[in-house]
């Protein structure tokens, strides 16, 4: 059962009252829980997508391999980049600017979890070696898919001049934060121009913060930095009270990837 509500231009406005409806699901507090900051909070229950964002309202996700019980995870420090402040490298400018690649909203979930789900992609919210990607198994696909389906998880797609997808990255949006949780790339930096997509999206649509969840040194090259557990804890419970402009499917035309370094690059379909 669908517990949100949609007004309008906005995606569905998660409001503190709906937030209390959902009974917040008894997590425990993280800070009383685990006061050394080892970053496990609670285990099972399941993915239910009113589970899901009643989780990560409280900052907490879910991490944990396929078989396993549930693990909810908030860890110390966590890792953030504000939208804003993000500033891309120069050779990727310059590769911005010599290649024919689109960006894309929402137009391929399934291909793109999917593909994060494989061996070599280069996830943003775990530190494991290369190739032990082995979280996002089919529980977790079919959680996301339906997520996407509600209209908060969402997928920015990269594509080459021949229509192949050869990068993205997805991840769950409640009102004025972004939870980042995997990307992937088949070309050369086509993970960085989706994470630069992403910067210039979350600007547009007044998303503050992008939470990276675990800090990496790809996620720390990109512009990342980490927060106390308590300070993102706080920033938390503004942000999810905080309008931003919808990402539904089809609202948005393709980028052209020379693009993003212009103003308000994103544009809406007429």
């Amino acid at each position: 059962m669908n517990n949100f509500a949609q007004h309008g231009d906005h995606d569905q406005y998660i409001t503190p009252e709906t937030l209390q409806s959902l009974g917040r699901y008894d997590f425990p507090d993280p800070i009383s829980i685990d006061p050394e900051g080892i970053g496990i909070v609670a285990m099972g229950g399941d993915l239910a997508p009113d589970t899901l964002i009643s989780a990560y309202a409280q900052g907490l996700f879910p991490w944990f391999n396929e078989d396993e019980p549930i693990a909810w995870w908030c860890p110390e420090p966590r890792c953030v980049i504000v939208p804003s402040d993000y500033q891309p490298s120069k050779s990727l400018r310059k590769q911005a600017n010599r290649t024919r690649w689109q960006l894309t909203l929402n137009q391929a979930f399934d291909d793109v979890i999917h593909a994060c789900s494989l061996p070599r992609s280069d996830g943003l919210n775990n530190d494991l070696p290369e190739g032990e990607h082995t979280w996002i198994h089919e529980e977790m696909i079919e959680a996301y898919t339906k997520l996407h389906a509600q209209g908060f998880a969402h997928s920015i797609e990269v594509w080459d001049e021949t229509g192949q997808l050869i990068g993205g990255l997805y991840g769950l949006k409640i009102n004025g934060i972004y939870f980042g949780e995997s990307m992937f790339h088949r070309a050369s930096n086509a993970s960085k121009l989706a994470f630069w997509g992403l910067m210039r999206l979350c600007e547009q649509s007044h998303v503050a913060l992008v939470d990276c969840q675990l800090p990496n040194d790809h996620l720390m090259s990109l512009g990342a930095t980490t927060l106390p557990r308590p300070d993102f804890l706080a920033q938390l419970d503004r942000l999810i009270s905080s309008r931003s402009i919808n990402w539904h499917n089809n609202f948005h035309q393709p980028l052209a990837v020379s693009l993003l370094d212009t103003a308000n690059p994103w544009q809406h379909q007429s």
